[in-house]
């Protein structure tokens, strides 16, 4: 499995890391690959590498407003925009003019402008507490933050990132869109092409694109400052290449308590219930075509999150990577006992307070998960109704004193997903709430309270039928209505949906603070001063824990090793007909069988790198030394999996689509030359 490096160990690769936009080791990268990124080169790849809010990651690719993405990545946008007799998934999409694009229902893109440090404002503020004050004062400090950096402007976002694990606190603004509309998406069988088998490997055959724009002001966004172009040629073995994306979390600096934790809880637990919850909606799909269609999101990102919970289960069994933390530990103390014997014993008591922390969600954690956490009740509508309870509640307070999902800064989010347009479909909400009711009648058990309140004398079955059959939340109106009245309208409202979220909402809400006081607080006072004490034994010229913030990774055109022989790092159009059977994952769309003639079988289809990324990264641009766009990340290989505990470049690879396939595709397979000439530098027409 992965073996991890030293974290804060010096001479380690340069292509090792995530790198957030104000800490690119430019010197180490010339020494390394012979090219040194400038200041205006870095600006440029920042401003144009898109954050997809609700994950994932882009960029803008001509000047007007184009952003490539994974088809995965727009895969809700696709579904919400699909009918039973036009399923997007089955038949793909393409807008032959500006007027035809579609708007998504609930996608956000953030355009990071700026990046400061607020370490002192944000350390000062809670210097001296612990416990629920020094959470209430983390809390206020970073409204005060949020709001002057946003000044209540809507069209802002501004989100205060803790670094090295609280060691450094930066602030990101970033520029928020929010009339995002469908441009292009291949069919889901050529997108996912090998499905859940072929996941996480390599080879890979897919063209997992997707083209969104983002309008402003009824016209396309003016990127013409900020965009990348694409490359004329495709990458070759042994390129340079960087990627520019929001991998979403590593744990490359946790202790090894923390570390044990994920072993033998977190991931385990989630494996269990993932697992369920997958043969349900396996079982649902079989029902009928609809039931697939309307099912086939879900079910996708369950089967994409459990293979990866799984691979990173596997790093963590093999005793490797915790006994190289654990000597991690070991080697930063002797050298604090050299330099600052006071340190070192305040590094000793913060990893002794992680672990004695550890112990407390080990015994707060399941009941935490079912009550606030992920094995709560749920279902698309339950989830607004708690959040039109929550928010009601909120609004009347100062935002210093909000939940941080419903401050003033963040509603713009929330208001969006409250209010979309995407269809809710009975049948399918009352599978998943009777699934969510059922896990929290196991876990808890049948005579505790907070499962008598939510359930009543019904069985989960009858309680979800109860529930979705009775509210009325599906109507935009009425969740409009609820939105804008506020307190009121909540306790007014008999909505059965309603009434659920505000009869347990207290419980909730204190289970939410108990491990906000108790758990997050002393584990973030540890993680400072485990961050300090890093950056005193070894400097400060290492990179930080991947955060769901813009990161910049540098790597190589390169294949690997497997099973005994070598990979090559690029594959071809040729393949993705060898593969393709006449059965789902390998069947092909009608339309690609059609014009096999009409394809280049030596044109590079998807290719690997060293860059270092992880889960968030997809649809990442791959990008070379010109600032050109040359690739789209949307996997990495099973070797990757362990990625979030440490990074090994003789194993892990991330995985991309060649920006020719696309530009191949776009004009032999969909006549979509409008996109192919606005991808040269023509306008938008």
């Amino acid at each position: 499995m992965v073996a991890l490096l030293a974290i804060f160990a010096p001479g380690a690769r340069a292509d090792e890391g995530m790198w957030p936009l104000d800490r690119v080791p430019v010197d180490q990268i010339a020494r390394a690959h012979g090219f040194r990124p400038d200041q205006a080169w870095i600006d440029k790849v920042r401003l144009s590498a898109v954050r997809l809010a609700r994950g994932c990651s882009g960029a803008f690719v001509s000047a007007q407003g184009l952003i490539q993405t994974n088809h995965h990545c727009a895969r809700a946008c696709i579904e919400q925009l699909s009918t039973a007799a036009n399923d997007l998934d089955a038949n793909g999409f393409y807008a032959a003019t500006l007027a035809d694009e579609r708007k998504c229902p609930a996608v956000e893109i953030n355009q990071l402008v700026a990046i400061s440090d607020v370490t002192l404002r944000i350390t000062a503020a809670t210097a001296g507490k612990s416990g629920a004050a020094f959470a209430d004062a983390l809390r206020a400090v970073q409204a005060q933050v949020v709001r002057a950096c946003s000044a209540n402007d809507a069209a802002l976002r501004c989100d205060v990132v803790a670094l090295y694990n609280g060691g450094v606190y930066s602030l990101y603004k970033y520029r928020r869109y929010q009339d995002v509309r469908l441009v292009f998406a291949p069919e889901t069988a050529v997108a996912f092409f090998g499905g859940d088998p072929d996941n996480f490997d390599f080879p890979r055959f897919d063209l997992d694109v997707a083209f969104l724009r983002v309008w402003d002001g009824g016209a396309p966004l003016d990127t013409r400052a900020t965009f990348l172009p694409y490359a004329k040629a495709d990458v070759t073995p042994a390129d340079l290449v960087f990627t520019a994306g929001h991998p979403g979390r590593t744990n490359r600096l946790d202790t090894v308590a923390l570390l044990e934790l994920q072993r033998d809880v977190s991931l385990p637990q989630g494996i269990f219930i993932s697992s369920e919850l997958r043969g349900i909606l396996t079982e649902f799909s079989a029902r009928g075509p609809e039931q697939a269609r309307i099912a086939n999101g879900l079910l996708f990102g369950v089967e994409n999150g459990l293979k990866g919970a799984k691979g990173r289960l596997a790093a963590l069994v093999e005793p490797g990577i915790i006994q190289r933390r654990a000597a991690t530990e070991r080697a930063t103390l002797a050298r604090l006992m050299a330099r600052d014997r006071r340190l070192a014993i305040s590094y000793t008591a913060a990893l002794a307070s992680v672990r004695a922390t550890v112990q407390q969600v080990r015994v707060k954690g399941p009941r935490y998960d079912f009550i606030e956490g992920r094995n709560s009740p749920s279902s698309r509508l339950f989830d607004v109704a708690r959040d039109l309870v929550r928010y009601a509640a909120e609004r009347e307070k100062p935002d210093e004193q909000r939940l941080r999902p419903y401050t003033t800064a963040n509603f713009p989010i929330l208001r969006q997903a409250l209010l979309s347009t995407a269809p809710v479909y009975p049948e399918l909400e009352r599978l998943r709430l009777t699934f969510s009711l059922t896990k929290l009648r196991e876990g808890l058990g049948v005579d505790d309270p907070f499962v008598a309140k939510v359930l009543g004398r019904a069985s989960p079955t009858g309680r979800a039928a109860e529930l979705v059959d009775g509210t009325t939340l599906a109507n935009l109106d009425v969740r409009a209505q609820l939105l804008e009245g506020g307190a009121v309208a909540i306790a007014a409202s008999t909505d059965p949906m309603i009434v659920l979220a505000r009869s347990i909402d207290a419980e909730q809400r204190a289970a939410y603070t108990d491990f906000e006081d108790t758990i997050d607080a002393p584990l973030i006072k540890a993680a400072r001063v485990i961050a300090n004490a890093q950056f005193k034994a070894y400097g400060t010229s290492r990179y930080p824990d991947a955060t769901f913030t813009l990161r910049l990774s540098v790597g190589t055109v390169a294949g690997f090793p497997k099973n005994g022989r070598a990979v090559e790092p690029v594959t071809r159009m040729a393949g993705l007909y060898v593969r393709a059977t006449d059965a789902p994952p390998f069947k092909l769309p009608a339309r690609w069988l059609a014009a096999r003639d009409k394809i280049d079988p030596q044109q590079a289809l998807n290719f690997s790198t060293t860059n270092d990324i992880i889960g968030g990264n997809s649809g990442s641009p791959v990008i070379n030394r010109g600032g050109e766009v040359v690739g789209l990340i949307f996997d990495g290989n099973l070797p990757s999996l362990g990625g979030g505990f440490g990074y090994d470049g003789t194993a892990n690879r991330a995985i991309a689509v060649a920006i020719g396939a696309v530009r191949h595709a776009l004009s032999h397979v969909y006549g979509a030359d409008r996109i192919v000439v606005e991808l040269a530098g023509q306008a938008a027409r």
